[in-house]
């Protein structure tokens, strides 16, 4: 029972923590200005770049010029920052995990801006605390606590549809799932299809999508290795195709995903899956996913995958939205029991700037592993 003994003290330590995070509040960086005291005079023209024909030498300092060219920022680019704020803790499980308290953080910056004002070019910068296993369901920014590029895309239409190329993003970046759930755990994030959508492979992205009509849209994506030595679409190196359909109405919708893995040995396997949601007027959002797979490297008696997912969400439970849910903690396989995953969260939004998610879960282990229990609350800022 060391956990819920160390539960006790979580309350004061959060309050520590001041905890905050960040949503996708968008700042123009022209818009900043007007900021001076007696020697400092801040305004747009201090973000503008130097002239190309008075560099700027920055080496030890010495040569700064103070001419200004007019080109700047473009007036489209935005900057959009997030950062979470986690305590969490862990019990049962693994012996490593079991027991587990930990707090940190996760930082992340978005860059974007538009050449034609229909174009889009992303980049997302992150950080965050490494030591997570307490609070890892979150999956908050934890690669590193140095400031990183995590992904960098280019996004633009040819031909009435969207085309996305780029590096360390998913393939699936422009597959319209059709659920809404909006949980924050990691776990049923991908609402019962985590491989029919391939998502967190990185690597090099090529993806497109078109709109039929305007509620039935179809995209296509891949993802390969051309950021390292073994190369795009060869026997080395890892690839993914998939290619998703959906139909998106006003309080339903459905979408089915396929999806094929090559592993870094050539061999194939293959993700199909359907997801749905309902949103009936005075009741809950019902969100549903299921997923069968083939392992292509697997024996052929367990070469079968199967997940799903069901999640129910209500909303405007007091000042907050509040989200149940089940379904495979990972995906099942062929011949062997349903290892299952239980969750409950609220989300609420203290104001505009900061809301506050508690999430409480159970995840069930093999005979001979007590279960998991996890309990964890995040805390986002916007700014």
């Amino acid at each position: 029972m060391k956990l819920f003994q160390r539960l006790l003290v979580a309350p004061a330590a959060l309050g520590l923590f001041a905890p905050l995070a960040v949503n996708a509040t968008e700042v123009n960086l022209n818009a900043i200005s007007d900021f001076s005291n007696d020697q400092i005079e801040l305004d747009s023209n201090s973000f503008k770049s130097f002239s190309s024909e008075n560099p700027l030498l920055i080496s030890g300092g010495e040569g700064l010029v103070d001419d200004y060219s007019s080109d700047s920022f473009s007036s489209t680019t935005t900057a959009s920052f997030s950062a979470d704020f986690a305590i969490g803790a862990l019990d049962g499980g693994t012996s490593t995990a079991d027991d587990q308290v930990n707090a940190g953080y996760g930082f992340q910056i978005d860059l974007n801006t538009s050449f034609t004002g229909e174009d889009s070019f992303d980049v997302s910068l992150d950080a965050g605390t490494t030591s997570t296993t307490g609070y890892a369901e979150f999956d908050l920014n934890d690669a590193s606590e140095t400031l990183t590029v995590d992904g960098i895309t280019y996004t633009f239409p040819v031909a009435g549809a969207t085309v996305m190329v780029g590096d360390s993003a998913d393939g699936s970046s422009l597959f319209t799932v059709a659920c809404a759930y909006g949980t924050p755990s990691d776990t049923m994030d991908a609402c019962g299809t985590p491989s029919s959508v391939f998502a967190g492979l990185g690597g090099t992205v090529l993806a497109a999508s078109y709109e039929i009509t305007d509620s039935i849209s179809a995209s296509v994506g891949y993802n390969g290795e051309g950021d390292n030595a073994d190369g795009l679409m060869t026997q080395e190196g890892a690839d993914a195709f998939g290619a998703n359909i959906a139909y998106i109405a006003d309080s339903w919708g459905i979408s089915v995903n396929t999806a094929v893995v090559e592993d870094a040995s050539g061999v194939d396997s293959t993700y199909n899956g359907i997801n749905a949601f309902w949103t009936p007027e005075g009741f809950p959002t019902f969100s549903g996913g299921y997923e069968y797979g083939d392992v292509g490297s697997a024996a052929g008696l367990v070469d079968g995958r199967t997940s799903y997912f069901i999640g129910v969400q209500f909303e405007e439970v007091g000042p907050g939205t509040f989200g149940l849910a089940l379904g495979t903690k990972a995906a099942t396989v062929e011949g062997s029991d349903d290892l299952m995953m239980y969750e409950a969260f609220y989300d609420y939004p203290v104001n505009d700037a900061m809301t506050i998610t508690p999430l409480v879960f159970t995840k069930e282990f093999a005979p001979g592993t007590e279960d998991e229990t996890g309990l964890m609350v995040k805390t986002s800022f916007s700014f």
